[in-house]
């Protein structure tokens, strides 16, 4: 019952072990549990972060690649850059931990994309530097209007071009909407980041 748990669940913990055997009428301490796994192959390691990397991604990546492979760097200068990023509650601290065996640590399974309570921030930067930072409470319709003001503050030139990461948020309707009503040029074939 244990191994077929921790197959089939790599981050049950040992608490959650001990609990599911004490439901099965079996008592077992967690360091039984722990010798249990040891013998079979198994052993508690941080889950590795990795991005939610697809093959329709790395297609994408390739394209607006060679697609702007020619592009001058005073064509780079033009462009503002733009990203949101969650700040996760305990951050670095909350490693998860999955029982794995040796050379598995970048299977699916055995990895983790994000945890905890969060905070969602955004903001953007041009070869001028860096704009304003913004705190995302719901709705992205505050952070994009922080666009035009980061643009100013950095002096981007007339004819500057947006660039989004083509997240839902950035490709709504209303979104696209609201860029076209502001008369924004928005940089064509962005893809979407992995990254979170």
């Amino acid at each position: 019952m244990i191994l077929r748990k921790v197959r089939n669940h790599p981050r049950t913990t040992r608490e959650e072990l001990v609990n599911d055997l004490k439901l099965a009428v079996t008592t077992v301490t967690k360091k039984t549990i722990g010798n249990t796994l040891h013998r079979n192959g198994l052993k508690s390691c941080s889950a590795r972060k990795v991005p939610l990397l697809k093959r329709a991604h790395v297609q994408a990546h390739l394209e607006f690649a060679n697609e702007h492979l020619n592009d001058s760097e005073s064509d780079w200068e033009k462009v503002l850059w733009s990203d949101e990023t969650k700040i996760e509650l305990f951050g670095i601290n909350s490693t998860r931990c999955v029982w794995r065996k040796k050379n598995a640590a970048y299977d699916p399974q055995n990895t983790v994309k994000h945890g905890g309570g969060n905070i969602l921030l955004w903001g953007c930067f041009s070869a001028k530097g860096t704009g304003q930072l913004h705190r995302i409470n719901g709705k992205m319709d505050g952070a994009i209007e922080n666009l035009l003001p980061s643009a100013r503050a950095l002096k981007m030139k007339c004819g500057w071009v947006f660039q989004h990461d083509n997240d839902p948020k950035h490709t709504a309707r209303a979104t696209k909407e609201w860029l076209r009503k502001k008369h924004f040029k928005v940089l064509d074939g962005t893809i979407c980041t992995i990254c979170g």
